[in-house]
């Protein structure tokens, strides 16, 4: 069996590698890399060219029939009830973790030599999972085990291509290496190349100790000597040990064994050897031991006094430094990746950790720190989020594009929220192409009918003065609606496009026929909230009888018409609605309102009151109660336009509100960076996502408690690895001015 070089598809890497080697040339080779050896994780394509496979007409033939072969495989093979079963369910559900390990676990047992199945298990439950670094361990050895060494290479190139600074998959990739390729330099550049990535990571020793053995077996005394120097200068764990290993070595071997040809020509060169020039040529490497003595001025005792005194300084730099960052690494629990959600703790610590490295102003250690963070924190958005805010800031707008796509397109794919910060994002850097398509991608597929992604790219198209697309993308998507019976978000749509109409395009006429069709719709207490509010902005004469017509459907109970709102909010809907009708409605309007409110609440009412009454309140004379009211905190009794503050901030919050339809009562939802104050190199982006406002007092219901917001629809999260949720968003008491701009809140 032919043995391949595992390093010729990444000759890139190996020549700009080295410990040394900046992060950002790596990240940049590696998306070269990708790039030329097929992006994409499951093809199983990786490298095969550079691995010597030929091009053209006899290739292409060659290949051919082994694809033909392949399916006569499979087709003959016969699949288990279960293996359908657990395929029907990922299929279904692609972040069904626990069906894809089952999966891979059935397909192991029932087609143990059957590699053609065993491959397309573990191609597609890694293009859904790519750092399970262990699953691409054990791909790895069913090739072996059942094909070629070449076969292997290709999975563990996979590999290391999808989880680059992961230092297990390296270490299992040098292992094979070691196990398979006789000659030295094959295995050394290998080492070398994963070096370049993990080298650095405070839990390399795994890595470097299984270097150590194989430099120690070969006998390999100046590159062994060269690995403990380029270990001392790092804050990594076990240094103390690699320290009294270094002495021992430099104890036990001659100087001329331990020391490169170009150290030693240094020495040579000057009498007074200065350590900074000597410090800076011990990582050059492929230079054999000196053929010539040293200087006669210093003693062999000397030298070796001096050689080790220089990674002395070497050990004591970085433990200083290991000090620093001891508390943050203690407090990492779980440095790998799984779906299972991490601690708050833990999350908080990669937050402060990521801070400390940032503020020493050093690029390298900061993207290190971060892909180290998104293997373990890979499902959180926020940690993504904060990782491409912070390239921009630093002027590495590739490293920030290449950390966007990647969440994107593959480790937070399917969460809303990535998707609105990409298309921000990408408008606020000049490519409106791209943001438009991320609107388009994330209300058509990622989350059908996300309301939040609507209306964002509705107010950007205006704000690009395209005011027909921005008309053109609500009236589309609530046909789209419409016709696919969406009568959750339908009701929603019309809302906000009405609203749209008005405060935009000052189309009185067509923002109020636009409501017009909430006559046939499930109605709710925020939905009819936004409705009076819009009518209570709207020119005069106000549509009294239309949302009289509104409120009394929602309220009144109608066995044809099932209505799952609980009586508190169609209680507290009356209230606002009568509050309204004080201010714009007639005598009839306001007694008709009155009369069926008591009808329907006056027993919960007194049920409701009988409950919350004190003593000393009842006993209360009206002047104490009078003083209780007169604050900054919102009563029941106030007046609709006097507590409604401008015609955009009660909308700001809501398009994230999981809810229910029809809903009791919002469901809070994960926050954007809990816990994370935006750096000042961020500020562009420091209020994305729902404002956080002061919370005011508790009160009853009225007018004057207008909810933050619609309910807007749920949308399917990665149901696995979720941060904790939200307070809900509550908002002050505030003057209302009349109408303005209608993007005050979004940017």
């Amino acid at each position: 069996m032919e043995q391949n070089d595992p390093s010729v598809s990444s000759e890139a890497l190996v020549a700009g590698g080295g410990d040394g080697a900046s992060a950002t040339a790596l990240v940049a080779a590696a998306v070269d890399e990708n790039a030329a050896g097929g992006s994409d994780h499951a093809n199983g394509s990786a490298g095969v060219a550079e691995n010597g496979v030929a091009d053209g007409p006899p290739a292409a033939a060659a290949a051919a029939a082994a694809a033909a072969a392949e399916q006569h495989l499979e087709e003959c093979s016969v699949s288990s009830a279960e293996e359908d079963r657990l395929w029907s369910a990922v299929t279904a559900n692609g972040l069904d973790f626990d069906a894809w390990t089952a999966l891979t676990d059935e397909t192991e047992k029932v087609a143990e030599n059957n590699i053609i199945k065993i491959r397309k298990v573990y191609d597609a439950f890694l293009a859904e999972f790519p750092l399970c670094f262990g699953y691409w361990k054990k791909y790895a050895d069913h090739e072996g085990r059942l094909d070629s060494v070449d076969k292997v290479v290709e999975v563990y190139e996979r590999a290391v291509l999808a989880v680059t600074y992961s230092v297990d998959i390296w270490f299992h990739y040098c292992a094979f290496a070691i196990s398979t390729y006789e000659d030295p330099d094959v295995v050394r550049r290998l080492f070398e190349r994963g070096l370049a990535y993990v080298g650095t990571d405070y839990l390399s020793y795994s890595l470097w100790d299984e270097y150590i053995r194989y430099e120690g077996a070969h006998q390999a005394w100046s590159h062994l000597a060269i690995i403990y120097t380029r270990i001392l200068e790092n804050p990594i764990r076990q240094l103390d040990h690699y320290f009294h290993c270094f002495k021992e070595l430099a104890a036990s071997r001659p100087l001329s064994e331990i020391r490169t040809a170009e150290e030693a020509a240094l020495v040579v060169a000057s009498v007074e050897t200065d350590p900074q020039a000597l410090e800076s040529e011990i990582h050059r490497e492929g230079v054999e031991q000196s053929p010539c003595p040293v200087s006669a001025s210093l003693t062999e005792a000397e030298e070796l006094e001096k050689y080790i005194a220089i990674r002395e300084e070497m050990y004591k730099k970085a433990k200083e430094f290991d000090s620093k960052i001891g508390g943050f690494e203690t407090s990492i629990k779980r440095p790998y990746f799984h779906v299972r959600a991490l601690d708050d703790s833990e999350l908080d610590n990669w937050h402060k950790y990521l801070d400390f490295i940032e503020r020493q102003d050093d690029l390298n250690k900061v993207v290190r720190l971060y892909e180290r963070c998104l293997i373990a924190c890979a499902n959180y958005p926020e940690y993504w989020i904060r990782y491409v805010l912070s390239m921009e800031a630093s002027g590495s707008m590739e490293l920030a594009d290449n950390a966007l796509a990647r969440a994107t397109q593959v480790f937070v794919k399917k969460q809303p929220k990535i998707h609105l910060f990409a298309a921000k994002f990408k408008e606020l850097n000049g490519d409106v192409v791209g943001a438009r398509a991320q609107y388009q991608l994330l209300y058509s597929v990622v989350s059908p009918y996300l309301l939040e992604a609507i209306v964002k790219h509705a107010n950007m198209e205006y704000r690009l003065g395209n005011k027909e697309a921005a008309f053109s993308i609500y009236e589309k998507m609530i046909a789209a609606a419409q016709e696919k019976e969406q009568f959750q978000v339908l009701p929603l749509l019309l809302v906000q496009y009405s609203r749209f109409l008005y405060l935009v395009a000052n189309d009185v006429e067509k923002a109020r026929d636009t409501l017009s069709g909430l006559c046939h719709l499930q109605l709710s207490k925020p939905l009819l909230q936004a409705v009076i509010h819009l009518e209570s902005i709207q020119p005069l004469p106000k549509r009294v009888e239309f949302l009289d017509s509104l409120v009394e459907k929602f309220i009144t109970p109608n066995p044809e018409i099932p209505n799952m709102s609980s009586i508190k909010d169609k209680e507290e809907t009356s209230y606002i609605f009568m509050e309204f009708l004080d201010l714009f409605g007639d005598a009839q309007s306001i007694k008709k309102a009155d009369n069926r409110h008591a009808n329907l609440f006056s027993r919960h009412k007194r049920s409701f009151g009988s409950k919350k009454r004190k003593a000393d309140g009842f006993l209360a004379s009206e002047k104490e109660k009078v003083s209780r009211t007169d604050t900054n905190v919102p009563s029941s009794d106030q007046s609709m336009m006097g507590t409604y503050h401008n015609a955009q901030n009660q909308w700001s919050s809501g398009y994230g509100q999981i809810q229910s339809w029809p809903q009791n009562a919002q469901t809070q939802v994960q926050p954007w960076d809990p816990g994370y104050t935006p750096q000042s190199g961020y500020n562009v982006y420091a209020n994305y996502g729902p404002p956080q406002m002061p919370t005011p007092a508790p009160q009853s219901a009225a007018y004057g408690s207008y909810a933050p917001t619609y309910p807007a629809q749920a949308y399917p999260e990665q149901n696995y690895a979720q941060p904790a949720a939200a307070v809900a968003t509550a908002y002050p008491q505030q003057q209302a001015p009349a109408p303005q701009q209608y993007y005050g809140t979004y940017y």
